[in-house]
């Protein structure tokens, strides 16, 4: 099994052997590529322009080649039956596992497992027993809803759903939405105000089971096929012994997991953006207009280099993020600077990339059109780019109040 891909460090030069990975590091990253480049995209030969999902027959045989390779649910604790990554290791597979067809939303289609929602392992032993682990052997999905209609950019003050307690249960009501995989999930993890008014202290964490009365789903149309729902929950019955924490514990328990997961959320849009590149560079260099390869031409060699000059700064942002958080740092505003720059870089160079190939490039032929409705999204989810630019400000001029 491949073990972390990058050890804890206390500092000091990184020795690695193209100035940027470590031996461990250049290795974990050539073994998800050489699985990609032989295994997965030959896979999404044939589907829909807009596919989501392998024939489970091939999905099977991929998932099962992924946990030989120790690449199973890169995210999740090694004692609870993932590979257990660093957040460096989770950045090179996220970058990885992007370049393909759905790898924007479905790394590497799906091989590599579904991660259960990192706070379940903040539960205790019996919850991540019955919850986490069957999930993991299973590669099942499971969901998680902290935002809703009111506003999911603050989503601990604009949390309207409420859990009230009754004996041994609690009642909840209230509404989630843009909630991934609700109509696929068993399970999943939900915040609901337990008192408090518009504060952070009544927010608390709860593991949702699907099968029980009183929850529905929607889903919610968007510009990718892949779309989120809207969960409703109308005196919903919750065991107690389904409550991660205690009462008002629940945006504590979740925030650091918030900040870090913005780290492989913005490595996979440059895995995308580059496989963009890689696919613009080879047009360039075939395509002929009038009597000069494109290549030849100095606006698209501008085009070029702009692109991958902006996505190797945004890689090493990413990539310092995800080493400080590994030396145990608090990284809110170095995730939140990897975030927007990687999301609007990843933006600009698919833009630029479709203009290259002109018509071709928004054909469903390519895949360039469906990239470039799904990087949309990127400077929307895990918090839009106005958000982050406030942690950033707000970091510079001394208030930690966020």
């Amino acid at each position: 099994m491949l073990q972390s891909a990058s050890p804890r460090r206390e500092g000091g030069p990184h020795e690695s052997e193209d100035g940027t990975y470590a031996s461990e590091e250049l290795l974990l990253r050539e073994t998800v590529r050489r699985f990609m480049t032989n295994d997965v995209r030959p896979a999404e030969e044939g589907l829909p322009h807009d596919a989501y999902k392998l024939p489970k027959e091939q999905l099977d045989r991929l998932q099962k080649k992924a946990r030989e390779l120790g690449l199973w649910n890169v995210q999740s604790p090694e004692e609870h039956g993932g590979a257990g990554l660093s957040l460096v290791g989770q950045v090179i597979v996220a970058e990885e596992a992007a370049k393909c067809r759905m790898g924007a939303y479905i790394p590497a289609c799906g091989a590599f497992g579904f991660d259960p929602p990192s706070v379940i392992f903040r539960g205790s032993q019996a919850q991540i027993e019955k919850y986490a682990r069957p999930a993991i052997e299973r590669g099942e999905k499971a969901f998680f809803a902290i935002s809703e209609p009111s506003g999911g950019s603050d989503p601990a003050r604009a949390i309207r759903t409420t859990a009230r307690r009754e004996g041994d249960e609690y009642v909840l009501n209230g509404t989630k939405f843009w909630i991934t995989a609700a109509n696929e999930s068993t399970w999943g993890i939900v915040f609901a105000r337990v008192g408090a008014e518009k504060s952070r202290e009544g927010i608390t964490c709860f593991i949702v089971d699907m099968n029980r009365p009183g929850v529905s789903h929607t889903v919610i149309p968007v510009i990718r096929s892949y779309a989120p729902f809207e969960l409703h929950f109308e005196n919903y019955r919750i065991p107690v012994e389904n409550r991660i924490g205690e009462e008002g514990q629940g945006f504590q328990l979740v925030n650091d997991l918030l900040v870090h997961g913005r780290v492989p959320y913005a490595a996979g849009t440059i895995g995308v953006a580059q496989a963009a590149l890689e696919l613009a560079i080879d047009w360039a260099k075939q395509r002929q207009t009038f009597g000069a390869l494109l290549a030849d031409r100095q606006a698209i060699q501008w085009m070029l280099a702009d692109s991958e000059i902006e996505l190797r700064a945004a890689r090493l942002l990413v990539l310092d993020a995800a080493r400080r958080a590994d030396a145990g740092q608090d990284i809110k505003m170095e995730s939140s600077v990897a975030k927007v720059f990687a999301t609007e870089t990843a933006g600009r160079v698919v833009d630029r990339c479709i203009q290259i190939l002109g018509g071709m490039g928004v054909a469903q032929e390519m895949p360039l059109e469906r990239w470039y409705r799904e990087m949309r999204i990127k400077r929307i989810g895990e918090g839009p780019s106005e958000v982050q630019r406030l942690v950033v400000a707000r970091n510079l001029l001394g208030s930690r109040t966020r």
